[in-house]
C-alpha cells in the first residue's frame, strides 16, 4: 500500500517536472526568438502575438480553414507574426534557423492538410494577411501580387483596371495565391491559358540565408521549382509577377443539372469523350453530388450532375457550339446568362451576391469546415456500366461531392517538364473528391468513407503511378516519418504529384536548402538525406 502511494507521488512529481521543463523551454524559445527579431532591426516594427496575447487565438483561427486542425489537441505556434514588410520575413527566417524553430507561412489557409499552420516541432506562423498588395501594369499587361493576396482580390483588382483582362486560376476566391500559384493552380480558364503557374514570369522570395532574390538572382532551377513544385520546400515567396490574359468584355455562363433519372449517366459518358476536345474558349466542368429528391413516397437518394459552363463569347455562338458538340445536354438560352469575366466568378461560387462582397471577403465562413479531400486524373473515359457502379458507391455517403475539371486545349500544348506540374497531355480530366462535415464526431466515419471510395475508383483512373495534384494534398499518400526526411520515402508520394519531375525537384532542393530548413510532412527532401 505504501509502495503504491510512493509510486503515485513519484509519478505526480515527474509529471509536474516534465510539464515545468516543457513550459520553461517554450518560454525560453519564445523569448529568444523575440530578442533575435529585435536584433535584426527591421525598418518597420513586426507585429508579434504570443500565446498570452488576447488576440492570439482569433488570429490563429482566422485563416485556419480546415477545422480538423484547430482542435484543443492540435499543436499551436509559440507565436504568430503578421509581416507587412519584406524585412519581416527575412528576420523570421534568420531567427527561426538560429533558434531551431519551424517556420510556417500562411497565405489563405486553404492547405487541406493544415501544413501551413501546424507542425509537430516547435514552430511559429508568419500569417500574410497584411502582405497582399496588387500592382497592375496596363503598359505590359502584368501584375505584381504579394503572396498574402487571395484569388478574389486578384480578380477584383484586375477588373478595376480593365474589363478585357483576366487571370487563369481557381474558383474559390478566398484561396491565397501563395500556395495556389506554387502548386500549379487551375480553374475555368485552364483549357484556354493553362495553369496559374504557367503565367508567372518573375518572383521575389527569401531564401534559407535570409536573402531576397528575384528570377535573375535565384536562377532558373529554383524559379522552375517554385511554379508547381510547392514553394514551401524551397523558400518563402514574397510576391509573384504574372501575365494578365485577354478575355472578352462579355462572357456567357450556364449551369445545367441532371439527375440519374434524367439521364445524367449518359450525359457524363458523352462529356468524357468531348470535354477535352471542345473549342478552347469553352469550359464545361461536371460536379456530381449526392442529393435527396422528393417522391410520392417520401424521398429518394440520387446523384445530380451539374454541368458548369463558361464560354469566352456571346450566347448565340455558345448555343451554336453546343448544338454541334453536345446537343444531348439540351442547353437553352434560358439556362444562360451574359456577364463580365469577373462576375462569372461570383456566378459559379456564390450566385446572387455582390461582386465586391464575394471577391474581397477573406473571412468566408463557408470555407471553414471539417474537410478531407483526395484527387485523381482520368486518361481513358469511364464506361457507362462503370459509371453506374460509381454512382451506387457514391450514394453510400450522404451529401458527397466530386468536381471533374476538363483539360485539353492549352494544357495539351505545354510539355510535362515545363514546370514541376506534369499532368498535361493525355489527361482528360481531374477529379477532386470532397468529404466535408460540421460535427467533429463524424470525422472517422467521413474519412473512412472517402478512403473506401478512393480505393473503389482505382480501376478507372491513372496508373503507374496513380497521380495526384499537389494543391489537393493528401497525407494518405505518404509522409516524412518522425522527422526523418528520406529520398526513398518521399519518392512514394513525390512521383504521384510530380512524376519524373520529382528528381529535378530533389536536385534543386539539395542545391538551395541542403540543411532542409524549409520542411513539412510532404516536403521535398535534399539528397544528403539519402538512405536515412
Amino acid at each position: 500500500m505504501g509502495s503504491s502511494k510512493s509510486s503515485i507521488v513519484v509519478l505526480t512529481l515527474l509529471s509536474f517536472f516534465v510539464f515545468s521543463v516543457t513550459c520553461a523551454t517554450s518560454s525560453t524559445l519564445e523569448d529568444n526568438f523575440i530578442q533575435c527579431l529585435s536584433l535584426q532591426q527591421p525598418s518597420i516594427p513586426i507585429p508579434i502575438y504570443t500565446q498570452s496575447n488576447p488576440s492570439f487565438t482569433s488570429i490563429f483561427l482566422s485563416s485556419a480553414r480546415n477545422l480538423r486542425f484547430v482542435s484543443a489537441a492540435t499543436p499551436k505556434p509559440l507565436l504568430i507574426i503578421l509581416p507587412s514588410d519584406e524585412s519581416h520575413i527575412q528576420a523570421a527566417i534568420v531567427c527561426c534557423r538560429k533558434q531551431g524553430l519551424d517556420l510556417k507561412v500562411r497565405s489563405g489557409g486553404h492547405d487541406v492538410e493544415g501544413l501551413s499552420y501546424v507542425s509537430d516541432a516547435p514552430f511559429i506562423i508568419a500569417d500574410l494577411v497584411n502582405f497582399r498588395s496588387i500592382n497592375i501594369n496596363l503598359q505590359d499587361n502584368t501584375a505584381w501580387v504579394q503572396a498574402g493576396a487571395n484569388l478574389g482580390e486578384v480578380y477584383y483588382r484586375i477588373s478595376e483596371k480593365s474589363k478585357t483582362l483576366g487571370f487563369p486560376a481557381g474558383f474559390c476566391p478566398a484561396v491565397g495565391v501563395g500556395g495556389h500559384f506554387s502548386g500549379g493552380g487551375f480553374g475555368a480558364l485552364v483549357r484556354k491559358y493553362g495553369l496559374a503557374a504557367d503565367q508567372v514570369i518573375d518572383a521575389r522570395l527569401v531564401n534559407v540565408d535570409g536573402k531576397i532574390l528575384d528570377r535573375q538572382s535565384m536562377g532558373e532551377d529554383l524559379f522552375w521549382a517554385i511554379r508547381g513544385g510547392g514553394a514551401s520546400s524551397f523558400a518563402v515567396v514574397l510576391s509573384w509577377k504574372i501575365n494578365l490574359v485577354p478575355v472578352p468584355p462579355i462572357v456567357t455562363v450556364a449551369t445545367v443539372d441532371r439527375t440519374l433519372q434524367q439521364g445524367a449517366t449518359r450525359l457524363v459518358l458523352k462529356w468524357q469523350f468531348i470535354a477535352d476536345k471542345l473549342d478552347e474558349d469553352l469550359y464545361i466542368g461536371v460536379t456530381p453530388t449526392v442529393v435527396n429528391i422528393p417522391t410520392q413516397g417520401g424521398q429518394q437518394r440520387t446523384v445530380v450532375a451539374s454541368f458548369s459552363i463558361l464560354f469566352l463569347g456571346r450566347v448565340d455562338e455558345l448555343l451554336q457550339l453546343m448544338q454541334v458538340s453536345f446537343p444531348e445536354l439540351g442547353l437553352t438560352r434560358n439556362d444562360t446568362a451574359e456577364m463580365s469575366w469577373v462576375e462569372s466568378h461570383v456566378y459559379f461560387y456564390a450566385r446572387g451576391r455582390p461582386v465586391e462582397e464575394v471577391l474581397l471577403d477573406r473571412d468566408d465562413s463557408q470555407t471553414k469546415i471539417f474537410l478531407k479531400v483526395k484527387t485523381d486524373y482520368v486518361k481513358i473515359p469511364i464506361s457507362e456500366i462503370a459509371l453506374e457502379g460509381i454512382w451506387r458507391k457514391f450514394m453510400e455517403e450522404e451529401m458527397a461531392t466530386m468536381l471533374w475539371t476538363p483539360f485539353g486545349g492549352r494544357m495539351n500544348e505545354i510539355s510535362e517538364f515545363a514546370l514541376p506540374y506534369p499532368h498535361r497531355i493525355g489527361n482528360i480530366f481531374n477529379i477532386l473528391y470532397v468529404a466535408g462535415w460540421q460535427d467533429e464526431s463524424q470525422s472517422v466515419q467521413k474519412i473512412d468513407w472517402l478512403r473506401t471510395f478512393y480505393d473503389y475508383m482505382t480501376p478507372y483512373v491513372s496508373k503507374f503511378p496513380r497521380t495526384a495534384y499537389l494543391n489537393y494534398k493528401d497525407l494518405d499518400l505518404g509522409t516524412n516519418i518522425d522527422g526523418v526526411f528520406s529520398y526513398l520515402n518521399a519518392r512514394t508520394w513525390g512521383v504521384k504529384y510530380f512524376k519524373s519531375n520529382f528528381e529535378r525537384l530533389v536536385y534543386v532542393k539539395t542545391k538551395v536548402d541542403p540543411s532542409n530548413f524549409f520542411k513539412n510532412k510532404q516536403s521535398i527532401p535534399p539528397f544528403i538525406r539519402f538512405g536515412n
